[in-house]
């Protein structure tokens, strides 16, 4: 009987890599693991998954039904018992849901922030979070070309509207957070606040809450700003707000009329050069003594070690016309440009990152 010889692992090793050169093959030699690639690839397919899961209302089903069989929920839900079988079987392994005996039930993530009444839920965030999804099948062009094919700024509103109902829920949960780290309250007894480009108004409704006396000019596009209008009314501060439309690079502001400024998630969408700009208005608009707010995801000086940061400047390139992500040592160096001291960078909640700094006293040097 003949045996086919086997093909040695790793041959590209075995010509290269001998017990005279290196040591022993196979064992002090070996490739890399393919694990990042198969990380990558699989990244289209966890998106997707839970993007399902959510337009199928699969979170809420499985919340309410306690514990429940593949082919119970998908009579619930109208769909293909097989089909959402696979589907909750692909959420389980992203660990969103748990199964036991061929049973699925919610686990605490599931609860926390998928389910539609979760006091944390990101369910509405997850759809609009990429950016339009077609700019990500155009991304080399976009590199090529250095603009993407269809920015973000084309529409504004039609895009920003549903991202910041989307958002609304961390931002607010962010600004809340940070109260109980930098006190609104010690802006003074009626501090006034400027919100640029304010979304939702996360961050005025926040500082409005724990500032009994306080007022807040809100700032957005019109049709953006008719969502913090809304939130507003619905959080009973509408009546200390003023809302001031338009592109925050062109509405008038008083100088130093302010204790208070938040950059919310803005400086990212314009650049280096729109992202010194907003600082330097910030810096106008506030008193002596004032903060400034910068709420954004922060680069680390080599670009590596925040990968959340990392890929949101990714983001950022494929959908809009300027944006980029920046370092922490880029902000703080604009903060001081601007006459700012003492910056400070704080994360109240996982990934949410703001950096905090005081106008200097006349006569301070920044």
């Amino acid at each position: 009987m003949s045996i086919e010889p086997r093909d040695a692992p790793y041959p590209e090793l075995k010509k290269s890599h001998t017990m005279a050169r290196t040591g022993r093959p196979f064992t002090d030699v070996k490739p890399p693991p393919a694990a990042p690639v198969w990380a990558a690839i699989e990244g289209l397919a966890r998106y997707h998954v839970l993007l399902a899961a959510i337009e199928l209302g699969v979170f809420d089903a499985v919340r309410d039904a306690g514990a429940a069989r593949a082919g119970e929920l998908a009579e619930q839900l109208g769909v293909s018992p097989p089909h959402l079988a696979s589907l909750l079987d692909g959420v389980v392994a992203l660990g969103l849901l748990d199964k036991v005996s061929e049973r699925y039930t919610a686990n605490d993530t599931t609860r926390r922030y998928l389910v539609s009444d979760g006091p944390a839920c990101m369910a509405q965030l997850v759809p609009v979070a990429p950016g339009p999804q077609y700019n990500w099948t155009r991304l080399a062009d976009t590199v090529r070309r250095g603009r993407p094919a269809t920015p973000i700024e084309d529409d504004p509103a039609t895009f920003y509207v549903p991202l910041v109902e989307g958002t609304f829920t961390t931002m607010w949960r962010t600004a809340t957070r940070l109260d109980r780290i930098v006190r609104y309250a010690t802006a003074g007894s009626a501090p006034r606040l400027l919100d640029l480009g304010a979304g939702g108004a996360p961050w005025a409704i926040a500082v409005l809450t724990a500032c009994p006396d306080g007022h807040a000019v809100v700032n957005d596009l019109e049709g953006v700003l008719d969502v913090a209008r809304r939130t507003t009314a619905e959080h009973g501060v509408a009546d200390r707000c003023e809302f001031r439309p338009g592109d925050y690079f062109e509405i008038d502001v008083e100088p130093g009329a302010y204790d208070l400024v938040v950059l919310g998630h803005v400086c990212r969408a314009e650049g280096a050069d729109g992202a010194r700009r907003l600082i330097h208005r910030a810096s106008d608009a506030l008193r002596p003594g004032g903060r400034v707010i910068v709420a954004d995801y922060f680069q680390d000086p080599e670009r590596k070690l925040n990968p959340h940061a990392v890929l949101m400047g990714v983001t950022m390139m494929a959908n809009t016309v300027n944006g980029f992500t920046f370092t922490t040592e880029q902000f703080a160096g604009w903060l001081a440009d601007a006459g700012f001291v003492e910056p400070r960078l704080l994360e109240p909640i996982a990934f949410q990152q703001c950096m905090i700094a005081t106008k200097a006293m006349r006569g301070d040097s920044p």
